[in-house]
C-alpha cells in the first residue's frame, strides 16, 4: 500500500446535487423549492420556535400556574424536633450545615415549631418562629444573634 494509492471506499464520499442546474438535473427551476412562500425566497426559511402561522401560540393559549422564587435556594428550614437531636450548646449555621440538615447553599435559616424541644441551647446566626422562640425559651435555652 502507498499514500498515493489511497482513497475512499466505494459510496463513502457522494458529490454534492447541483441545484438549479436547468430541467435535465431533475432540480431545475425552483431547485426543490416549490412555488412562492417563505421557503422559496433566500434568507426567509426561518420560523421562530412557537410560531403557529399567526395562530395563537399554545404557550399563551395555556394558563400560567405557579411560581418558583429564586430566593428558595438560600434559605432553608429546619424543625424544632430536629435541633433537639443536635448536641451542640450553640447552633449556627455551620453547626446545621454539619449535621446536614441544611443544604450548602442556604445562606438564611429559619426555625420552625414542629415537635418539642428538652435540651437548653443558644441559637446564633439564625431566625425562628414566635412558636419555636417560645419553646426553646421555655426549655431555659436562648434565641439570639
Amino acid at each position: 500500500m502507498r499514500l498515493n494509492s489511497l482513497k475512499p471506499a466505494d459510496g463513502a464520499r457522494k458529490e454534492r446535487v447541483r441545484v438549479g442546474r436547468g430541467i435535465g438535473s431533475g432540480l431545475g427551476k425552483t431547485a426543490g423549492r416549490g412555488h412562492k412562500g417563505s421557503f422559496a425566497r433566500s434568507g426567509k426559511g426561518k420560523i421562530k420556535a412557537g410560531f403557529e402561522g399567526g395562530q395563537m401560540p399554545m404557550q399563551r393559549r395555556l394558563p400560567k400556574i405557579g411560581f418558583r422564587s429564586k430566593m428558595q435556594k438560600d434559605a432553608a428550614e429546619v424543625l424544632l424536633y430536629q435541633l433537639d437531636k443536635l448536641d451542640a450548646g450553640t447552633i449556627d449555621v455551620a453547626a446545621l450545615r454539619a449535621a446536614k440538615l441544611i443544604p450548602a447553599a442556604a445562606k438564611k435559616v429559619k426555625i420552625v415549631k414542629k415537635g418539642e424541644v428538652t435540651k437548653k441551647f443558644i441559637l446564633s446566626g439564625l431566625m425562628a418562629t414566635a412558636g419555636a422562640k417560645a419553646a426553646i425559651e421555655a426549655a431555659g435555652g436562648k434565641v439570639g444573634e
